[in-house]
């Protein structure tokens, strides 16, 4: 059996920072039920905003007009069965880093038709507030949620927390359960197996 691939999104500039040691975890789960995984750190990668130029929406389209450093990153979304999107909480939602990879993911379906239907994805979100509602994290979770409905994805689950200091997420042991028990699942593999 042809093992699974999992796209890893890392929006966070820290590359140690929380969000990322929850996907670290759901990439430990993921790997666990057999799956491959890469990451892509979106912070430092060259990727401009929509332009709202609509050059991916036409019927002819070869896909988005913005040569930059998401053109790479599109066939790797295609080819993927799954992607874990991760990010902390700026300013009560997502960070820029992953807002301007999801804005730009409306080229997706220019380089293949239906290319979100059946997706599995995974959140994972860290946040510097004790409530999730407090830090603005439901802003960014219900994101998630109407835009995985809107293109006909599987959200297949969500994991966040609270963290302030670098790493701090790591003490949560429950929550890091959670994020390898979501990997697992992300694979289609909840239990051993």
């Amino acid at each position: 059996m042809k093992a699974k691939k999992i796209l890893v999104l890392l929006g966070s500039p820290r590359k140690k920072g929380n969000s990322t040691a929850l996907a670290d975890q759901i990439i430990a789960g993921a790997e666990s039920a057999g799956a491959a995984t890469e990451k892509i750190y979106l912070h430092g990668q060259s990727i401009s905003p929509c332009q709202a130029c609509y050059a991916c929406q036409r019927p002819d389209s070869k896909g988005c007009a913005i040569d930059d450093e998401m053109q790479p990153i599109y066939p790797k979304l295609i080819e993927a069965d799954g992607w874990v999107i991760a990010s902390p909480v700026y300013w009560f939602s997502m960070t820029a880093q992953t807002k301007l990879f999801l804005d730009r993911c409306f080229a997706l379906p220019a380089y293949q038709k239906d290319a979100f239907a059946g997706k599995r994805i995974a959140v994972a979100m860290s946040f510097g507030d004790e409530d999730a509602f407090n830090s603005g994290c439901v802003n960014a979770l219900r994101t998630f949620q109407d835009a995985a409905r809107y293109v006909g994805a599987n959200l297949v689950g969500m994991v966040y927390g609270s963290a302030d200091k670098l790493g701090e997420i790591k003490s949560n042991t429950g929550l890091m359960q959670q994020a390898e028990l979501l990997g697992r699942k992300l694979v289609g593999r909840s239990s051993a197996g």
